[in-house]
This record gives structure tokens, C-alpha cells and sequence, in this order.
């Protein structure tokens, strides 16, 4: 199946995707706690996180199963990204006073932690990926990375593709895809790895 370049318009099919794809998540149980409302609590986190992408116009990948028929999707952050606009820091702080200050703290610790293990040249960094449940075990992920590594080829001022991953099953997957671990790190109760793939010249 193709990887498509998804408009924005398809952005709700993406954050559905991404809550399937991460309910069980370690960083987001982490992040999110034990409240009842769990669902709910990781819907609007990855509903702000792919609105930022879209504020910046990062590119999100999608394939899917059918017309319409999203099943998996990844979002991408560019290189030299600037601030998001003020509408979203306003919405940003409105998901935090929401969630409460202690989410928003392992959340923030989580991030400087993350960040610490991709100190790299000006590059690429594939943010979210996730394939609903149902479809997993097709090849669909490695086919979104792909098409992350050749937006990142077709940029000569690109050091290449990071990523993190927060699953010890994934550490293997990314190495076999060619990604070098860069570094590994433990925040509260999520151990978090760091891979990094160098462009192809």
C-alpha cells in the first residue's frame, strides 16, 4: 500500500490512529497516570501534539487500508522549527491547567531527558508513529520511516533522521532498519532510547 503525504484536513484521522497506536504506550501511561479518565486525558494530549505539527506545517504520513481508510500514520518534525504561534502556547497551557501541574512535571522531565540523548547536527526527527492494532505485522512502519529517511535524503543540509522509542521490542526493530543507538536514559518509570540514522549522500 502507498505511503501518501496526508493534507490537513486528514489530521483527525491521524490523531485516531496515534491514540489506537499509543494507548499502552509507556511514556503516555507514565505521563497521563492512573486517573480514570485516561482515554479522554491521552486524546487531547495527542490532539495538541499533532496540531503543533500542523502549526508548522511538518509533513504527516498516512496509509491507508482504504479511500479515507487511515491505519497508519507518522508525524515529522523539520529542522530549524520556531516557536509555535501564540494560539497554541494559549492552548498548551489550557491541556496542562487540565491534566494537572503533575503530569505537565513528568511530561517536562520526560522531554529534557529525550532531548539530552539527540544532541545532533541540524536534521530530521520522526515524532510519532503508530499502526492500529489490527494491522500491525505488514510492514506498514517501516514504510512510514522510509518515507521520513527520504524527506530527510532529499535535504542536503540534513544530518539524517532521530528518533526515541520508549519500547525495548522496538530497540531491535530500529537497528535492523539501520538506526545507531545513540543513547539510552531512565526517567521515572520509563527507560527511553535514542537512535539516530545518517542521511544518505
Amino acid at each position: 500500500m502507498e505511503v501518501i503525504l496526508l493534507p490537513p484536513e486528514r489530521a483527525q484521522g491521524v490523531v485516531s490512529v496515534l491514540c489506537e497506536a499509543f494507548h499502552d504506550y509507556p511514556v503516555m501511561r507514565y505521563v497521563m497516570g492512573a486517573q480514570a479518565d485516561y482515554d479522554r486525558r491521552l486524546r487531547a494530549f495527542v490532539d495538541l501534539a499533532v496540531a503543533v505539527r500542523m502549526a508548522h506545517a511538518d509533513p504527516m504520513f498516512g496509509i491507508d487500508d482504504a479511500p479515507g481508510s487511515l491505519v497508519a500514520a507518522a508525524t515529522v518534525t523539520l529542522p530549524d522549527e520556531g516557536p509555535p504561534p501564540n494560539e497554541l502556547v494559549a492552548r498548551r497551557e489550557a491541556l496542562w491547567a487540565e491534566l494537572g501541574a503533575d503530569a505537565r512535571a513528568r511530561y517536562e522531565e520526560y522531554g529534557e531527558v529525550s532531548r539530552g540523548l539527540l544532541k545532533l547536527p541540524r536534521h530530521h526527527h520522526l515524532h510519532m508513529i503508530g499502526v492500529r492494532r489490527a494491522h500491525t505485522g505488514r510492514g506498514f512502519a517501516r514504510r512510514l520511516v522510509e518515507a521520513v529517511e527520504d524527506l530527510a535524503n532529499e535535504d542536503p543540509n540534513s544530518a539524517g533522521v532521530s528518533l526515541t522509542t520508549e519500547k525495548e521490542e522496538n530497540v531491535a526493530f530500529y537497528r535492523h532498519l539501520g538506526y545507531q543507538l545513540i543513547g539510552q536514559a531512565h526517567v521515572g518509570s520509563v527507560d527511553t532510547w535514542g537512535f539516530f540514522r545518517p542521511r544518505s549522500r
